[in-house]
């Protein structure tokens, strides 16, 4: 006798995130909210979602925090082992092919990634999409996660290759904003990060409700 799974028994969980970066004239602007979401439950407020790999690349998370997590932290590894071997850092692409090579091994297992890798090396800046069934694509400007529509909203309109970093630094603070203030699954604090030549720094941490309300509202 064959009995038929009810797939009502099984658990559904929404993840809600909103990463974005883009590229300006002096560096990478990378900017990210921390809230942590099961569906309707609010996990966690202060979910760091750029994850370092080394001095020169970074990486963001969105989707499954855990596989993100792991995965990044064991491309860092496998980043660190490639300098060692070769004598000089790895490039950005570089870093991003490993990655997507990776996570090809283990496409239609349930992973659930939707990553950013995004770093400085002699070709000048690189920034990379990645997810989860293996895609991997190069772009100039990009947003991931359940707010990226009302983020993009506000990146198509005001995006320059050409602003400032400052200028730039506000018009990523404002599009993470607007995502959590019409997303339920984003919010917390927006994290600003920006990556040049000589690596990358972490520039701001404001939390949404408190600092930026009145800012952007």
């Amino acid at each position: 006798m064959i009995v038929e799974e009810n797939k009502s028994n099984f658990l559904e969980i929404w993840h809600g995130t909103t990463t974005l970066a883009f590229i300006v004239r002096s560096g990478i602007i990378i900017s990210v909210d921390s809230r942590a979401s099961m569906g309707k439950y609010i996990g966690s407020g202060n979910v760091k979602k750029v994850i370092p790999i080394n001095e020169y690349l970074l990486g963001t998370m969105a989707g499954g925090a855990a596989d993100c997590f792991f995965w990044e932290r064991n491309l860092g590894m496998m980043c660190n082992l490639y300098e060692l071997q070769n004598n000089h850092r790895i490039s950005t692409a570089g870093a991003s092919k490993i990655f997507a090579n990776i996570i090809y091994k283990y496409k239609n297992s349930g992973l659930s990634i939707g990553a950013m890798i995004i770093g400085w090396d002699q070709t000048g800046p690189g920034l990379f999409y990645v997810d989860s069934n293996a895609t991997r694509i190069k772009t100039k400007m990009i947003s991931v996660g359940s707010g990226s529509t009302f983020a993009y909203g506000i990146l198509d309109a005001n995006y320059d290759p050409k602003l400032s970093i400052i200028k730039s630094l506000e018009l990523g603070k404002m599009a993470i904003f607007q995502a959590a203030f019409k997303d339920a699954y984003s919010g917390g604090k927006i994290n600003s990060f920006v990556m040049r030549k000589e690596g990358w720094i972490k520039v701001s941490s404001e939390d949404i409700g408190i600092e930026v309300f009145d800012k952007y509202k």
